[in-house]
C-alpha cells in the first residue's frame, strides 16, 4: 500500500509540473563529491532548481523508496519543479535538509538528515546516498517518502 502511495504521490509531482519544466541550466561542476553534496543540500534548502539542475548530466538516475526509478535530467527536473511549490500547492518549499552525519567512500556521500518546516509536525529522518563522478551527481539513492511525514 505505501508503494502505491509513493507511486501516485510522485506521479501527481510528476503530471502537475510537467508542463511547467523549464529550460535546463549549464551544468556546474564541482571540485569533489563533497562540495557536489553540499551544493545539493544548500540549493535544495534553497529551492533554488537552477542550482540544483546544474548538478544532473543526462545519465542522472534517482532511486526513490519501494525500488521507484526516475531517470534523466528533464525528468529530475520536472520532481524539482514540483518539490520546490510552496506546502499549499503539494510541494515542500521551506523544508530545511540538516545533514546529522556524513560518510565519504571514495565519490559516494552518505548522509543521513532531518527535515524541519514550520508545516511538519515533528522533524522527520531519512538518508540518501549521493554518488557521484567529476563533479556531478549521476545518481542518488533516497529514502525520502512524503507518506512518512507528519504534517501539522
Amino acid at each position: 500500500m505505501a508503494c502505491r502511495k509513493f507511486a501516485i504521490a510522485m506521479g501527481m509531482v510528476l503530471y502537475a509540473t510537467g508542463a511547467m519544466a523549464q529550460d535546463l541550466p549549464p551544468l556546474a561542476i564541482q571540485p569533489n563529491a563533497e562540495r557536489v553534496t553540499f551544493e545539493h543540500i544548500d540549493a535544495l534548502n534553497a529551492c533554488d532548481w537552477n542550482r540544483l539542475m546544474a548538478q544532473y548530466p543526462e545519465e542522472v538516475l534517482f532511486i526513490l523508496p519501494n525500488g521507484v526509478w526516475i531517470e534523466g535530467r528533464k525528468n529530475i527536473g520536472d520532481v524539482f519543479a514540483g518539490f520546490c511549490k510552496p506546502r499549499e500547492e503539494g510541494g515542500f518549499k521551506g523544508a530545511t535538509f540538516i545533514a546529522e552525519k556524513v560518510k565519504t567512500v571514495g565519490d559516494t556521500v552518505n548522509v543521513s538528515w532531518r527535515v524541519e518546516a514550520d508545516y511538519l509536525a515533528e522533524p522527520y529522518k531519512g538518508a540518501d546516498a549521493y554518488v557521484t563522478r567529476d563533479g556531478l551527481m549521476y545518481a542518488q539513492v533516497t529514502t525520502f517518502d512524503p507518506n512518512d511525514m507528519k504534517f501539522k
